[in-house]
């Protein structure tokens, strides 16, 4: 099964620690990753550039409506994801609880819906 693991950070959080704290989290990740990927659970992760840069996009009767930055009211905000194998979602969260962004943010985990077998359901 994959699942995809949505990487948040409160922003206040992650300047508050300690000075070189932030450096070696980032580090641990990326270690962490490999051995993820070396044992064939890690199957794509990536960062995402900060949020306020990006635009949200609604179509509502015919009209679109640009706004800039992400939608959400929080305090966390969209980092990266992870997209892994797992054999349920208790060793998904239990990945999930691994990365260390969990203490300056959350990370999200959800199923990733097959696609393919979509498709085939609706006929594309």
């Amino acid at each position: 099964m994959q699942f995809l693991l949505l990487i948040y950070n409160d922003p206040e959080l992650a300047q508050a620690l300690p000075e070189g704290r932030y450096d070696a989290m980032m580090h641990d990740c990326f270690v962490h990753a490999d051995e993820l990927r070396a044992s064939g659970h890690l199957l794509q992760s990536q960062q995402l550039e900060h949020g306020g840069g990006a635009k949200s996009v609604r179509i509502r009767g015919g009209r679109t409506t640009v706004v800039d930055g992400p939608f959400a009211e929080t305090k966390e905000i969209l980092g990266g994801f992870n997209l892994i194998e797992a054999a349920d979602i208790d060793e998904a969260v239990r990945i999930a609880a691994e990365f260390p962004w969990a203490a300056t943010g959350c990370v999200e985990v959800r199923q990733v819906h097959d696609i393919d077998a979509e498709r085939r359901r609706v006929g594309a």
